[in-house]
């Protein structure tokens, strides 16, 4: 449809009486947007893919317009090159790299990588994305073959003026090892070698240069292997850069095609990130490559001199020759943020709105945020790749019109499986599954009758309403729908999916400290207009947008963009004001220019051109950075000094500030930018009042069916006014307004619709609630079950997502060792987030203890303002000590009505060694401050002095320390009241929204869901299986730990009996109760296999029997540092291997700690997972009760005095069978200067076991690697101090197998 533009849009920033084409190549649909030589805009839409009409959708889509349009110049013939002389550039958006990456059907790819680092991208960051998950699914690496070099640089900054300690090639006999498990070369060669200055300003040592004869020969193998493209990541490259350019000259001159330098697709730190970049873009560029050699085959050879761009992942046009696989990815997202920042932000308001984009497509909805500028993140996980790069920010929900519906033990559950394009939804008429879309239709919210003709076996049926509507009454004979209608189950499903798409849009907002309701709702694509109203009314936003183009909008967007030349350059230095001013300013004038020239080369004009520039900046010891950009497009730091601007945005995006630590620039970054055309700003026009409607059909809305017009866009004129409730018909979908809806036509022609008040129904329930004054008279519904599970868990959540922006140490920030739940008033546990497994259900132990303990009489009780903390594993519920708790009481109208607890590890409490992990304690004493009760808030005032206090009292024992790092407690004691403090107003919202006693009925309504499910469970089991298992297994001193379960096969009771487990020890792997639950509650949910609400439920069918005094019940004074982190690993390998569900996995978390008098480093380490019926055991994994993250190699060689010499898979360790278990990894670690050393670990004496016949793992080892080649076999806890290049190597243990090999 040709659309004419107003005078200041026609023909846009073009004069030359060409067509211009901005082309958005999806997934399932090409969409085109052509400015015509008159100045109109004509778009048109087409199968992506169509082998049978045309080879390339975009090539077409061009061929039609042009067709249509250019009857001079014609004819246009299919099949035939198309003329290029009325084209004037060609603009486009496209999902090829994104789908080869989704698909794994990139470019065979090799990857280059320093000696002893082969498996780091593997690991990645050891956590694994489904907690609950044994098979522990995880996309395939996209590199095929690796190849190490033997390079090595480091920093000099750790070092003394003596180097004689680091000297490569020490292989000692080792005789506990195989050598050849050592990554060192037997080449003896001096490391003390040249020192060069890098690109960041600091000096690096050359230790060993790449030997080009041997990378010759390695990269040989791979040429002959046929694999042509290449990503090369060394060490430090980032800052240092030279060893990857001259193995990539090498291999540019050896006949490789695609060769990726991380140093040069990504120039910032962290190897594991940068080198995930690289092999996206060598993986990614040649399916680019590809693409394009089939598009321009479709022209002629006038093509070369048009203006082709393509829009990258940061929402800027490049051209074709700079279109690389990394900043492809979110090529067609990123125009659709263009799109909508730039016709739904009224930028010349007084007070602009800001506005949240929604993007509802087939099988996942994308949401993004623009409030006067595009907001960027660096690093993302897309499949599985870790990309760092600049991207704009969208978050994506795995929710669309494709999404299947299910009833699932009680609950309506929609999504994350697709129907997709095929086979699709029931009403598609291919044998498909129940969806969004037949829920839609069904309701009457898409009509056959408008809808394209394209479904059947000849293509030329409509949709198909009476599948849908037999698909919905067979799910009506299930029990969860309870009785409801056909189009009841369908509107249920409806506000389940919507609940679902809001969720990330609170993220977006809430998390960030944003008010949803002062935002405006841009919705696009094709399914979004049929819900935007509906979720506009649950969010409490007033106003939504959608534009006349919006079921083109990333087209649109794309024919708006503006051309960007980014270049960035690290740095390590600290800010230092005006002095080091002059510095940084030639610094990022030099890049300016850079980025300009690369413009003006493109042949745009310089006066058009806008630099922003940025400094990447952190506090000291931190490593969160922030993008901060100068004011405006000036050098100038006068009037706003970066630090002043980072200063703002850190109290902005974390609510304090860190006192007394240095801001230090991590890279610099500039931002040329060529404006592309703007829409003009629409006017104000006189209603002229309601459209005619000739048509009238039933629709299903809240109060049931309702007679609606329906309205043709085409048909709509400015000034029209539809009430709610009504449909308006676009040419690729619906837009419903739903009841108490406005929507206004502005004098573009696009829909503006003011939203009816979202509480007015609700606020309504909410006091008949509360005047019925009895949760018995509220009945569980299993669409609102569902809607309350996705809002408890949000809140929760969210509370983990402050906590972690909110907090300073290297354990909460980056490791995530955290988790946050929501509580009853009694202190029964609601939700609980999937943070950190070993916390799940022990937080519910601290909270009933506080409710308990302080509302005793003779105690003062719990008042508003007030916030507890608490650590002690014994008697207050906690797992063990430097796991604190801060809990907090939910008020309304003076009564307690909730509680919420966060419990974070903190890196240092205390203890007779550094990190509160000591190996060898005997006490709890030993192992830090020891917290019962304590009010950290008392009447609103942070106890500073109090719980400081408490945090230096282990000093008062002999032998003993206070907390050797109090800034940080404090600073994450603060962040967790303020985690704390965001769940309080998400629950305080919530009541106000539904009610209290709607809010407290859903929170006993969830726990009995969690309930029924896990009896379920148990009676299925113990059909199939009988009704008593039992199961041992024995820690590496011989302590026993037995279980026997007794079920009940008719009410799946359990009683879970651990009479046998042995004695408690004088050690520290004593387990306080809490963690044996939190294992139980692990593994229930696991063996389940379905998403259920984590909470005190779980454990309702279960009765535990623990002897008391025993291992899983010590005495109050027992040691139990080691518990936690050990003995939880051991309770789910019993509880697992009772229900034969797999093999054992590592059974320990290899709790690694080294420092001195000025710092204390903490790290948890992967192993091998247990293989299971159908699956291998991954490797190099974190498993079961842990799923911390593990230090970037360079982030920790920066950080702290030491060099990681190995990080890589332990080959043959997981055990062999019919599915192979995990291997584990192998972890060396190097000190620069003398320093304690702890290691907490365990199968270091029995294996990891196998199962069905499957084979046991290997164990792990600890060593300690002299100087002098001695090395010393330390067990598996041990605690001493190493000296200057002395190494201590942790070798994991890994999975067993399962079932026997053929």
């Amino acid at each position: 449809m040709a659309k004419s533009g107003t005078e200041s849009e026609k023909a846009g920033a073009h004069h030359d009486n060409k067509f211009h084409f901005a082309i958005d190549r999806g997934g399932t649909f090409t969409d085109v947007h052509a400015i015509l030589p008159s100045g109109e805009e004509h778009v048109t839409k087409l199968l992506s893919v169509d082998p049978s009409n045309y080879p390339d959708a975009p090539t077409e889509g061009i061929r039609r317009v042009l067709a249509e349009f250019d009857s001079t110049n014609g004819p246009y013939e299919r099949g035939v090159p198309l003329k290029t002389a009325m084209i004037g550039s060609i603009r486009m958006g496209t999902t090829v790299a994104t789908n080869a990456l989704l698909e794994r059907n990139g470019a065979r790819t090799g990857l280059v990588i320093t000696k002893g680092f082969r498996d780091l991208l593997a690991i990645g960051n050891q956590s694994r994305p489904n907690i609950f998950d044994l098979t522990i699914t995880t996309p395939e690496i996209i590199y095929e073959r690796v190849i190490e070099v033997d390079e090595r640089v480091m920093l000099d900054k750790f070092l003394s003026s003596d180097t004689s300690h680091l000297v490569e090639g020490r292989d000692a006999a080792i005789p506990l090892a195989d050598a050849s498990l050592f990554c060192e070369s037997a080449k003896p060669a001096p490391t003390n070698g040249p020192r060069v200055l890098s690109v960041t300003g600091e000096t690096y040592i050359q230790m060993r240069i790449p030997d080009l004869q041997d990378v010759r020969n390695q990269l040989q193998s791979l040429l002959d292997d046929g694999i042509h493209s290449l990503a090369i990541v060394f060490l430090h490259s980032f800052a240092f850069p030279d060893h990857e350019k001259i193995v990539g000259d090498l291999a540019k001159q050896m006949g490789f095609l695609d060769i990726a330098l991380s140093s040069a697709v990504m120039p910032m730190v962290k190897m594991t990130s940068r080198g995930h970049t690289a092999c996206a873009a060598a993986y990614l560029t040649p399916s680019i490559a590809e693409y394009l050699k089939t598009f321009k085959k479709g022209f002629d050879s006038g093509l070369k001199d048009i203006r082709l761009d393509f829009m990258t992942s940061d929402g800027g046009l490049t051209p074709v020759c700079s279109f690389l696989g990394h900043n492809a990815i979110l090529s067609g997202p990123a125009a659709g943020v263009v799109g909508f920042s730039k016709t739904a932000y009224d930028a010349a308001s007084p007070k602009p709105q800001p506005v949240i984009g929604f993007d509802m497509g087939g099988t996942s909805t994308d949401v993004s945020r623009y409030d006067g500028h595009l907001e960027h993140v660096f690093e993302t996980t897309t499949a599985g790749v870790v990309v760092q790069a600049p991207q704009l920010d969208i978050h994506t929900v795995a929710a669309g019109g494709g999404s299947r519906l299910f009833l699932r033990r009680g609950l309506f559950v929609v999504g994350p499986e697709s129907s997709g394009a095929h086979p699709g939804p029931v009403c598609y008429r291919k044998g498909g599954y129940l969806s969004v879309t037949d829920a839609n239709l069904v309701l009457g919210r898409i009509l056959p009758e408008l809808f394209p003709f394209i479904f059947g076996p000849n293509e030329d049926q409509p949709l198909d309403l009476q599948a849908s509507r037999d698909a919905f009454a067979q799910l009506a004979n299930e029990p969860e729908a309870a009785g409801r209608t056909v189009e009841e189950l369908a509107y249920g499903f409806l506000k389940v999916a919507n609940e679902a798409m809001c969720r990330p849009i609170r993220n977006l907002t809430q998390m960030r400290g944003y008010d949803i309701s002062k935002h405006c709702l841009a919705c696009f694509g094709g399914a979004g207009p049929q819900h935007a109203c509906a979720m506009a009314k649950t969010l409490g936003i007033e106003r939504v947008k959608i534009h006349r183009f919006g079921g083109v909008l990333s087209a649109y967007g794309l024919s708006m963009a503006d051309a960007v030349q980014e270049i960035s350059e690290p740095t390590a230095e600290v800010y230092d004001g005006a002095k080091g001013k002059a510095g940084r300013d030639d610094r990022l004038n030099n890049l300016a220019e850079k980025a300009v020239s690369a413009l003006t080369a493109q042949k745009y004009n310089k006066n058009e051109i806008h630099v922003e520039r940025y400094l990447n900046m952190r506090f000291q010891g931190t490593d969160n950075t922030i993008m901060v950009q100068m004011g405006h497009t000036d050098n100038s730091e006068t009037e706003f000094p970066y630090d002043d601007a980072f200063r703002t945005q850190f109290r902005r995006e974390f609510g304090f500030e860190l006192q007394g630590r240095d801001i230090v620039i991590d890279d610099y970054r500039v931002r040329a930018v060529v404006p592309g055309r703007n829409p003009s700003a629409s006017k104000d026009i006189p209603s002229i009042g309601r459209p005619v409607s000739d048509m009238k059909r039933r629709v299903f809305f809240e109060n049931g069916w309702e007679e609606v017009c329906i309205y043709m866009v085409d048909a709509l004129q400015p000034g029209h006014v539809i009430q709610g409730p009504a449909l308006i018909i676009q040419r690729i979908s619906t837009v419903v307004i739903e009841i108490g809806c406005i929507a206004r036509v502005t004098s573009g022609g696009d829909l503006d619709i003011s939203v009816a008040c979202s509480n007015s129904f609700t606020k309504t329930t909410a006091s008949m609630n509360i005047a019925s004054n009895s949760i018995d008279c509220i009945k569980a519904d299993p669409v609102m079950l569902s809607i309350f599970g996705h809002r408890f868990m949000g809140i929760a959540e969210q509370m983990g997502k402050t906590l972690a922006r909110t907090s300073v140490s290297v354990n909460i920030k980056e490791r995530l060792d955290f988790s946050c739940a929501l509580f009853t008033k009694d202190g029964g546990l609601v939700a609980n987030a999937p943070h950190i497994p070993v916390h799940l259900g022990a937080m519910q132990a601290a909270v009933t203890f506080q409710v308990e303990y302080w509302n005793t009489r003779g105690r003062e009780g719990i008042q508003e303002g007030d916030v507890m903390v608490s650590n002690h594993p014994q008697l207050a519920g906690g797992s063990h000590l430097p796991d604190i708790t801060v809990i907090t009481p939910v008020f309304y109208k003076g009564d307690i009505i909730f509680f919420v607890a966060s419990r974070g590890h903190h890196a240092d409490i205390g203890g007779i060694s550094p990190g509160s992990m000591p190996p060898h304690s005997k006490a709890l004493e030993d192992e830090g401050a020891m917290i019962i009760a304590f009010k950290l808030v008392k009447n609103g005032v942070f106890q500073e002095a109090g719980i400081t206090e408490v945090l230096n009292s282990p000093g008062k024992i002999s032998g003993n320390f206070g907390t050797r790092n109090l800034r940080d407690n404090l600073s994450d004691l603060k962040a967790q009241v303020a985690a704390n403090n965001s769940g309080i107003r998400y629950l305080q919202e919530l009541v106000e929204e539904q009610g209290l006693l709607k809010v407290q009925s859903y929170m006993k309504f969830i726990q009995m869901n969690a309930e029924s499910a896990v009896r379920s469970m148990l009676r299925e089991f113990a059909k199939k299986h009988g009704n008593k298992i039992h199961a041992v297994d024995y820690m590496d001193d011989g302590s026993p730990i037995e279980l026997h379960v007794s079920m009940n096969e008719t009410t799946g009771d359990a009683i879970f009996d651990f009479t046998g487990t042995g004695p408690q020890v004088l050690g520290n792997h004593n387990a306080p109760p809490a963690v044996t639950y939190s294992a139980i509650i692990y593994c229930m949910r696991s063996l389940i296999g379905e998403e259920i609400p984590l909470n005190q439920g779980c454990l309702a069918p279960i009765t535990v029997t623990i002897p008391k005094f025993s291992l899983l019940n010590p005495s109050s004074d027992a040691a139990v540092v080691g518990g936690n982190v050990l003995t939880s690993q051991r309770i789910v390998d019993v509880v697992l291997k009772a229900f034969r569900a797999c093999a054992a996995s590592q059974g320990c978390m290899n709790n690694l700690t080294f420092g001195d008098e000025s710092f204390g480093y903490y790290e948890t380490i992967a192993g091998g997972a247990g293989a299971g019926p159908s699956w291998n055991g991954k490797s190099g994994i974190h498993t079961h009760c842990t799923n911390t993250r593990i230090t970037d190699p360079e982030i920790l060689e920066r950080r702290y005095p030491v060099l990681l010499r190995q990080f890589s898979l332990r080959d043959g360790s997981g055990g062999n069978g019919l599915f192979r278990g995990g291997d584990g990894v192998v972890r060396e670690i190097e000190a620069l200067r003398p320093l304690t050393v702890s290691i907490l670990s365990e199968r270091r004496v029995l294996h990891p076991y196998g199962m069905e016949g499957g084979e046991h793992a290997m164990c792990g080892r600890n060593l300690i690697i002299k100087k002098n080649d001695i090395v010393l076999y330390i067990g598996g806890k041990c605690s001493t101090r190493i000296d200057t290049g002395d190494r201590i190597r942790i070798e994991t243990p890994g999975g067993g197998g399962y079932g026997k090999q053929r």
